[in-house]
């Protein structure tokens, strides 16, 4: 089991190109569909949370996904895990695109990859939405998003301070009313 953590995150850490927002789906994938260790509800409430503290998403989800896995030992295998790649890629990918930065596939390369993250992206967040309409309205959702939208943009708010009036909110809401 311990080296079946490892491997999850690692290919987390390794396929995980443009940071935490890409990991997300992978670490999803892994851990809903894939090996059955969370429930999509288990995962939405640990990246909720994940997301309010500090520090990479990848690296907070791995740790609290090892640590309900297999405990301490489990937690500091699965961190490794998924940091274990981005030190050696930063290594070794930096002194190449260094090198070989105005090279046209490599800008390529790059641009390339940002279309795929978006979708990635998207489709989580459908399938959060489709979750979340099972126990709200669709109504309910299209105002809640429109408002979060409207902090975070014209607002200027920090999504962490949104994130903390949704736990307030939903804290103090009564199960059934919205």
């Amino acid at each position: 089991m311990h080296f079946k953590i490892f491997w999850v995150f690692f290919k987390v850490g390794m396929l995980g190109y443009g940071g935490g927002p890409s990991s997300i789906p992978l670490v999803h994938k892994e851990v809903v569909d894939t090996h059955g260790w969370m429930t999509d509800e288990t995962f939405q409430d640990a990246l909720a949370i994940g997301n309010v503290l500090p520090g990479p998403i990848a690296t907070k989800l791995g740790g609290y996904i090892g640590y309900l896995q297999k405990g301490w030992l489990g937690m500091v295998n699965a961190v490794l895990a998924t940091i274990l790649p981005t030190i050696i890629l930063m290594i070794v990918l930096l002194k190449l695109f260094t090198e070989f930065k105005d090279l046209e596939w490599v800008q390529g390369m790059s641009n390339g990859v940002m279309p795929v993250v978006g979708v990635m992206l998207f489709v989580l967040t459908y399938e959060f939405l489709a979750k979340a309409k099972a126990k709200t309205t669709w109504h309910f959702l299209f105002l809640f998003t429109a408002i979060a939208f409207f902090m975070l943009v014209v607002v200027g708010i920090h999504p962490a301070l949104i994130i903390l009036l949704i736990v307030v909110f939903s804290m103090f809401r009564r199960e059934g009313r919205v």
